[in-house]
């Protein structure tokens, strides 16, 4: 994703027609006609999935659940998130120290050297990610790599709460004297919860002592595994049901340049190793600078694959194809230099799918994961474009393919929808018979509406499509309110096309994904936390509803024999489930009347007399869920006996519904 004024937009003709509310006219009492026995399209397993990327505290400080910042010492100011205080304080007693040669991915450390420290002489405290989110009655994992060199130091850990009052209590001291760098840990249990706790660590007696890697984990982690992922967050990605798992991005792919580049293989093996990186969301944003924003990378490939495996999920990594991005420094690696970045892709699939005798399937193993994690698409480049990035995504193409076959790759139209820049992308990777072309589009809802249609002009042969971002932005809002009832129903409304077009769409990702109310860059996002909580927004409740009912087959809705793209205001698919024996109808009506519809089902004969319609309705378009509060907008599902041979259906003002029709296929 990138950020641009509406102004640049426009120039790309990237405006709709108004959405405004009708009053008038009840629509037209024309019969919808459904051919059931006439499949369009198959639907692709991996349909509707996610995207991640670590912006607005998307993983550090959201998602990994680490709860100490700059643990290591490696940001640029190697005490960001820290603060020393104590009476006992003299000059040199704590000095940061870097062993760059010995240890080149995690230099610094911190050296304490006292004598005769009293009970509170020496406080070292984190403030965490906009602080702490502690829960009562929980335990935490407290952990540190520590070498001793002169014994007689002790720690006393103490979770705070938002009044410093201490609500968690533990006291550590070093096990050994034997010379380098060992792992301690202490567990214990709170007392009371916190939204914007903070750990103090409270240094007492004589000696000398280095520390690094100071960190607290929760227990109740997804899964309970240590040092994993913040259950809850991870919930809310499970019950989308997706189909896959797009990471880690997006833009960090890029860097702002190719130092900062993502560069997944400082992303596995001990988590110990793992080099930090500066987040090229830090100081994307003059309105919302994040100078503490960093990537640990905690959270690195492994876990990513971890993470979609656990969630039912198909891998698709971006990997960098050697341009920088392009609204910033634009670099660019010489295709003479490309081999780096091509064994990283090369490496990666040896990762992922190599048995344990490959190098880097023998990492995977170690790691915990024997068995491959079945990956079968990649992505080369995020939002890039140009020549440039056609002739490096040829060579990239040659070569994957070359050794790997079957495993699809993902190119990019870079971040425009339409226009001389898209056409030329779009026309090079049809020519070269890309498996996926990766159209993005962040726009107003307006423009969603009038591109309902969008697919129904593609071709359906050759290159298929992935929708890999898309979002709708209401102008003249700014943060959580940007995820407002409008944009969420302009959306649905516009999934029925990608959806009437499975034959040319095969994947489509809402874009980003997660955004901490304390520390955001961007805005609209599909899930909003804080320290303790998850708000789900409507649009995601879009995206769950055409997930959970995605089904396996498209067939024809039509009035007067066209599909349904905007008449009256409304808007419609309809697919086959069939192993569950459904015909599954979507509909959303984005007018401020209500209408009344009578559906007539060809080839297909319905079974029982009861129907399910789960619905999303509000009659202000401005409402949304407000993080904090009660949600505004929720499904609501209710049944229904029906009889006859046409099936009525009652849509309110500004509505999504979906109708789920038990049915005998043929």
């Amino acid at each position: 994703m990138k950020y641009k004024s509406g102004s640049f937009w426009r120039t790309l003709g990237w405006v709709g027609a108004s959405l405004l509310p009708v009053t008038g006219l009840q629509a037209q009492e024309t019969s919808w006609v459904i051919e059931g026995a006439k499949t369009v399209a198959s639907v692709q397993p991996t349909m509707w999935g996610i995207f991640f990327e670590d912006i607005n505290l998307g993983a550090d400080g959201g998602l990994y659940a680490e709860l100490v910042k700059n643990r290591s010492f490696e940001f640029s100011d190697p005490f960001m998130g820290w603060e020393l205080s104590g009476k006992q304080i003299s000059d040199g007693m704590v000095r940061v120290l870097n062993e760059r040669t010995q240890r080149p991915t995690n230099p610094r450390y911190i050296r304490i050297e006292a004598n005769d420290l009293a009970t509170g002489g020496l406080e070292l405290t984190n403030e965490g990610f906009r602080g702490m989110g502690i829960r009562e009655g929980r335990q935490y994992d407290f952990s540190l790599l520590y070498r001793q060199v002169t014994a007689g130091l002790a720690l006393t850990l103490e979770l705070l709460d938002d009044s410093s009052k201490v609500i968690g209590k533990a006291n550590w001291r070093p096990q050994s004297n034997a010379g380098g760098w060992q792992k301690g840990s202490v567990s214990f249990g709170t007392s009371g919860g916190a939204k914007k706790g903070k750990l103090r660590l409270t240094i007492t007696g004589s000696g000398t002592i280095d520390l690094d890697q100071i960190s607290l984990f929760p227990q109740d982690t997804w899964k309970g595994r240590k040092g994993g992922l913040r259950a809850d967050m991870v919930q809310a990605l499970a019950d989308l049901k997706p189909g896959f798992v797009r990471f880690p991005g997006g833009c960090i792919v890029e860097g702002h340049e190719l130092e900062t580049r993502y560069q997944w293989k400082k992303t596995v093996g001990s988590v110990d190793d793992r080099e930090v990186s500066i987040n090229r969301w830090n100081n994307e944003f003059a309105h919302r600078p994040a100078p503490d924003y960093y990537q640990t990378f905690g959270l690195g490939f492994y876990e990513y694959f971890l993470m979609a495996e656990d969630i039912g999920a198909s891998p698709l990594p971006i990997l960098s194809c050697g341009m920088a991005c392009q609204f910033n420094t634009a670099e660019l690696v010489p295709l003479d230099d490309l081999d780096p970045y091509l064994s990283d892709a090369l490496d990666l699939i040896e990762f992922a799918n190599g048995d344990s005798t490959t190098h880097w399937g023998q990492l995977r193993a170690k790691m915990g994961h024997p068995a491959p994690f079945q990956l079968r698409k990649i992505g080369i480049g995020n939002e890039n474009w140009g020549p440039q990035y056609v002739e490096r995504f040829t060579i990239f193409q040659q070569r994957i393919k070359a050794k790997y076959p079957e495993i699809e790759l993902v190119s990019s139209t870079g971040p425009f929808s339409g226009g001389p820049g898209f056409r030329y992308l779009d026309s090079a990777f049809r020519s070269m018979k890309a498996d996926l072309i990766d159209e993005h589009y962040y726009a107003k809802p307006e423009w969603f509406l009038k591109n309902a249609d969008r697919y129904d002009k593609y071709e359906r042969t050759g290159s298929k499509v992935f929708a890999g971002e898309f979002a709708a932005h209401v102008e003249g809002l700014t943060g959580s309110d940007r995820n407002n009832w409008r944009s969420a129903l302009a959306e649905a409304a516009f999934m029925t096309g990608l959806e009437r077009n499975a034959a040319v769409v095969q994947m489509a990702s809402y874009a980003p994904l997660f955004s901490h109310i304390d520390g955001w860059q961007w805005a609209p996002d599909l899930i909003w936390v804080d320290n303790l909580n998850v708000w789900l927004t409507p649009n995601y409740y879009v995206q769950q509803l055409y997930s959970l009912n995605k089904g396996t087959e498209v067939v024809s809705l039509t009035a007067m024999n066209v599909p349904l793209t905007g008449q009256d205001s409304l808007y419609a698919s309809a697919v086959l489930d069939r192993p569950a024996g459904m015909l599954i109808v979507k509909i959303a009506n984005v007018k401020g009347v209500a209408a009344e519809k009578n559906i007539q089902l060809n080839g297909i004969r319905r079974k029982g007399k009861t129907i399910s319609e789960t619905r999303l309705q509000h009659n202000d378009l401005t409402v949304f869920n407000a993080p904090g509060e009660k949600p505004s907008i929720l499904p609501v599902t209710t049944s229904r006996s029906v009889s006859g041979k046409q099936l009525k259906v009652s849509l309110p003002p500004y509505s999504f519904t979906v109708i789920r029709i038990p049915c005998h296929l043929p």
